[in-house]
């Protein structure tokens, strides 16, 4: 009886409590229509899902909100529910408390959980949406690669800027020095481009871009106006590039050359840079690379230009002076047929100021610079005409011979080979055998006397046959 008894009050309450547990369950989990979707804590909830104006969104319920019916929301797939909510997509009323939790701790982010590798784009990692939106605008608005003439224009633009930044007294001086610094770069990247690095060798369709705008507008002159104002390093770097720029071909044509014969007159404004003692040796540099250019060294020989060399090569600056003989010898040696023309229409005044201001000079440095490159001009067949004429000159005779008498070997060699031509002409003038003859025993005993550091088969060769028309000179009358 007692057992019957126990068995029935256990069932009654079997079918009093299971109602009341599955009712209890129903409140602390799963889903249940809200009353009222402007409920603070349901808008909350909405827009850290990032769908508050999308009803397509899925609103994980808290506990203690109250039921709302969901039956006139479309559904998602399940993709897109994956991507929205993540973990968040099962009907455990656990997860939805955490996800809660975790949009009131940060309110700035979407809620907590796993997201999907398609919607994140970052391989599966949890992703914060306003990172990506931020990555996606720093890419958006990355600047593009320069190209050579972006670099070029740029350049233009800031030397003409720092050619009238004195001008604009109210210009901060914190912005002026940032743009110099600017430029400063850009000639650096140019030279970069021309040059190459120690990483990779010039990119031979980059230096033609380069060029190409280079010398489409006047960035020449601009940077040659402007190189006062820029520093040492600068101004280094900014002569290599006008340097290298005289040699870049462009469809096989040295583009250099057509824009110094329409601006010819850049050259007038660099060899008045040989009198600052600041810049002399770029400008000097610059105009000894423009030189290069036949149409260019015509101009010069053919201008009052090529008369202050004479000047120049005996500044007392040694580097300045040294500088200004290696230009000049380039300007009489390069272009063979350009001075020929010059000579030949110009030898009297030209060899006259050459003797009296060059080989003359007191100081030693000039006389040897200047017999040395006497040689390369006579000795050049293309001046044999002009040499022709020099050695029937007693004046020029009379220098030579003081030459041979210096104490210094170097210019004694150097005298010897151009006084060889007097003595190997065989139509010489009868006033030229005559002082020969006069100073033949002096001349023969020095000339003996006479050898190279090293040994110099040709030299002797030279010698030997200079000593024998010496000493075969008979007199002749004047005419």
């Amino acid at each position: 009886m007692n057992t019957n008894k126990a068995i029935f009050f256990l069932l009654l309450s079997l079918v009093v409590l299971l109602p009341l547990y599955a009712f209890a369950a129903a409140r602390t989990g799963g889903w249940s229509p809200i009353k009222d979707i402007k409920d603070p804590h349901v808008i909350e909830i909405a827009n850290h899902t990032g769908e508050s104006n999308n009803y397509e969104a899925i609103i994980w319920e808290k506990p203690w909100l109250k039921s709302m019916n969901l039956t006139s929301f479309k559904p998602l797939d399940k993709g897109r529910k994956e991507a929205k909510i993540g973990s968040c997509v099962s009907k455990g009323g656990g997860a939805g408390r955490e996800a809660s939790a975790s949009a009131r701790r940060l309110p700035s982010q979407h809620l907590s959980g796993s997201v999907s590798s398609s919607a994140a784009g970052y391989g599966g990692e949890p992703s914060d949406q306003s990172d990506i939106g931020g990555a996606k605008m720093k890419g958006l608005f990355k600047s593009k690669p320069r190209t050579p003439a972006d670099l070029v224009r740029q350049t233009r633009d800031l030397l003409l800027y720092a050619d009238r930044s004195n001008s604009l007294p109210d210009l901060r001086e914190s912005k002026r020095e940032e743009k110099m610094a600017e430029l400063s770069r850009n000639i650096r990247d140019m030279k970069s481009i021309l040059y190459g690095n120690s990483e990779a060798e010039p990119v031979a369709d980059a230096c033609a871009q380069l060029t190409q705008e280079f010398f489409r507008e006047d960035t020449l002159r601009a940077l040659i106006t402007c190189l006062p104002k820029l520093n040492l390093e600068t101004r280094k770097d900014a002569t290599q590039v006008v340097a290298n720029l005289q040699r870049q071909q462009v469809n096989s044509r040295l583009i250099a050359s057509d824009y110094l014969e329409a601006n010819i007159d850049l050259m007038d404004v660099l060899i008045q840079g040989f009198e600052n003692t600041d810049m002399a040796l770029h400008y000097g540099a610059m105009f000894r690379e423009c030189i290069r250019h036949q149409i260019v060294a015509k101009y010069v020989l053919e201008s009052d230009h090529v008369k202050k060399f004479f000047d120049y090569i005996q500044l007392p600056n040694f580097d300045i002076a040294a500088d200004a003989a290696a230009t000049f010898k380039e300007l009489l040696t390069r272009h063979k047929s350009t001075v020929a023309e010059f000579l030949t229409k110009n030898e009297d005044w030209f060899f006259a100021d050459y003797n009296s201001k060059l080989l003359e000079s007191s100081n030693y440095i000039t006389r040897r610079q200047a017999i040395k490159l006497l040689g390369d001009i006579l000795l050049d067949r293309s001046n044999s005409a002009v040499m022709t004429k020099y050695v029937s000159s007693r004046e020029n005779l009379r220098i030579l011979m003081n030459l041979l008498r210096e104490s210094s070997k170097s210019i004694q060699i150097e005298a010897f080979h151009v006084f060889k031509l007097f003595a190997a002409n065989q139509n010489k003038p009868a006033d030229i055998i005559n002082i020969l003859l006069a100073n033949r025993s002096k001349l023969l005993r020095l000339l003996a006397d006479l050898k190279p550091d090293k040994d110099d088969e040709r030299f002797e060769a030279d010698k030997s046959q200079v000593l024998r028309e010496i000493a075969a000179l008979e007199p002749r009358d004047l005419a």
